[in-house]
């Protein structure tokens, strides 16, 4: 029996661990793949392969497409393998990588490395709310899962400008979002490019809702959003962004007001059957 990775659909852990992975040259997809299928997947960890890993088995999987906007570069950085460790602290969720990328072994090269960590009740560093329109039970599995329990997930990085977003007016950095930041309730007239229209899940045809895992990461620095959408199909998740972007009437969402994505991939995670990665949809 396979069921979906329990990571999926869990409430956000206190700490997160996020990696993507690249294939050294001269790897052979089938001897990683083979390490991938031996892992041990419990609560704990979330894994994705990529198009560099899977090819063309996956119906539906695809490279993250990169491409000009309105709203500037939306950039893909698709990597073969994304993992998310999950903990009660940020010591907990690097020991579970550390330990799954010891056993996964030679040939793959770290991409990106995010530490991240849930803020307040589930915040954005921004200060407002995040995920919010999640569906909720029976609603998010069927938004989120296939028939099989695999999923789909879109990762992206994304830079924030917190200081030029504190410059704004309360009532401007309102409208960006499209909410209040005190209640959270969503504005009774929200200006179009507000987060909450160009991101409206009932907006698409069909309906494009998805299950939002984002959390905040970094430090004085450099620090934003590690967004993390489950969906049960790729075209949600990329009909949004091409909103959100004005790719199709110019209205770019109020996120870029004070925000700019800095990398994205598209990942297929399996289901798991006795605690290991069901592939056998790759033969």
């Amino acid at each position: 029996m396979t069921t979906s990775q329990s990571g999926i659909l869990a409430p956000l852990p206190r700490a997160a661990h996020y990696v993507t992975l690249t294939l050294a040259p001269g790897t052979n997809a089938a001897d990683v793949l083979a390490r991938v299928r031996a892992l041990r997947v419990d609560d704990a960890i979330v894994v994705g392969l990529g198009r560099p890993l899977v090819g063309d088995a996956i119906a539906g999987l695809r490279p993250f497409p990169a491409y000009e906007s309105p709203a500037g570069m939306i950039p893909s950085t698709q990597a073969a393998l994304y993992l998310q460790g999950r903990g009660t602290d940020s010591g907990g969720s690097l020991r579970v990588l550390r330990r799954a990328i010891a056993a996964l072994g030679p040939g793959l090269v770290i991409d990106e490395d995010v530490t991240a960590y849930k803020f307040d009740i589930g915040r954005d560093l921004s200060g407002y709310e995040d995920g919010t329109e999640n569906p909720k039970g029976e609603a998010a599995a069927a938004a989120a899962l296939g028939a099989d329990g695999s999923s789909f997930v879109a990762a992206q990085r994304w830079v924030h400008d917190l200081a030029k977003l504190e410059a704004f007016t309360a009532n401007v950095r309102d409208g960006l979002i499209g909410r209040n930041i005190e209640t959270n309730d969503e504005l009774a007239e929200p200006p179009p490019h507000a987060h909450t229209k160009r991101s409206q899940q009932e907006f698409f045809d069909p309906p494009g809702f998805m299950v939002r895992r984002s959390m905040p990461y970094g430090g004085l620095k450099e620090h934003g959003l590690y967004f993390v959408a489950y969906v049960a199909a790729l075209d949600t998740f990329e009909n949004m962004m091409k909103r959100m972007a004005g790719v199709d009437d110019g209205i770019v969402d109020g996120l870029f007001a004070f925000s700019r994505p800095v990398s994205g991939g598209y990942y297929w995670c399996p289901p798991v059957a006795a605690g290991q990665l069901d592939l056998r949809a790759l033969a």
